[in-house]
């Protein structure tokens, strides 16, 4: 099956596609150019058939072969204790932001077992590696900004001590969208945090960036610029 797979991907594969895609993703040399709604079609193919034996044998030798078993994961109907199972095995393969990212878009079971879920993601949330970290980050982001869980979220973030530029990103992310979503509470954290100048600015500039955020609110987050040295 995996041969067939390997195929598929190299005949979908664009040059042109390829060289952009690359260029988006440093450090990764291994990549196709396969587009993601391609991707994602194959991995709805490969879940509606035997999806264990695929994920059994699966290589990793291109980007994409690496992205495609995420979909798979996120695409797969079993028990949320056996996803989970097979969420934990991936997540040590993630080594950018791009397979991270689209790891954690498609694992909407969590909506259906967020608490279950949330307990998962806390030793990730305490790792200290990087891409573990950012994985459970921005399952918080696509999953737990919601009134029941935004106090918590915003202490996990908080608590977050990594150097990692992609950590940093994305803690500054989901602080933004805490902000779109639930401003009152966000605003009250922004205000009494031990986020280090990197982050804290950066997530400022997220939420001017949105255009769900008024031009008076921007005008009042430019404002809160840190320019003087804080460590976090």
């Amino acid at each position: 099956m995996e041969k067939t797979i390997k195929d598929q991907l190299k005949e979908l594969a664009d040059a042109g596609y390829q060289k952009f895609a690359a260029a988006l993703i440093p450090n990764v040399d291994h990549v196709l150019g396969v587009r993601l709604p391609q991707l994602r079609k194959l991995a709805r193919e490969i879940a509606g058939s035997d999806w264990r034996a695929y994920l059994a044998q699966a290589d990793d030798e291109f980007f994409e072969e690496v992205m495609l078993q995420g979909m798979v994961i996120g695409y797969a109907k079993a028990d949320v204790e056996e996803i989970l199972r097979y969420v934990a095995a991936f997540v040590p393969q993630i080594d950018n932001w791009s397979v991270c990212d689209s790891f954690c878009a498609g694992l909407k079971f969590t909506r259906s077992h967020k608490e279950r879920v949330w307990h998962f993601l806390q030793p990730y949330l305490a790792s200290d590696r990087e891409y573990d970290i950012r994985f459970g980050v921005v399952m918080l982001l696509n999953y737990y900004i919601d009134e029941s869980y935004i106090h918590d979220v915003l202490r996990w973030l908080d608590r977050i001590r990594h150097d990692g530029y992609y950590v940093k990103m994305a803690v500054a992310w989901a602080i933004s969208i805490c902000f779109v979503k639930l401003p009152e509470p966000t605003m009250a954290y922004l205000q009494n945090h031990s986020l280090d100048d990197i982050t804290y600015n950066k997530a400022l500039q997220k939420i001017v960036e949105s255009h769900r955020v008024t031009e008076e609110t921007k005008t009042l987050i430019r404002s809160m610029k840190r320019n003087r040295s804080r460590s976090g």
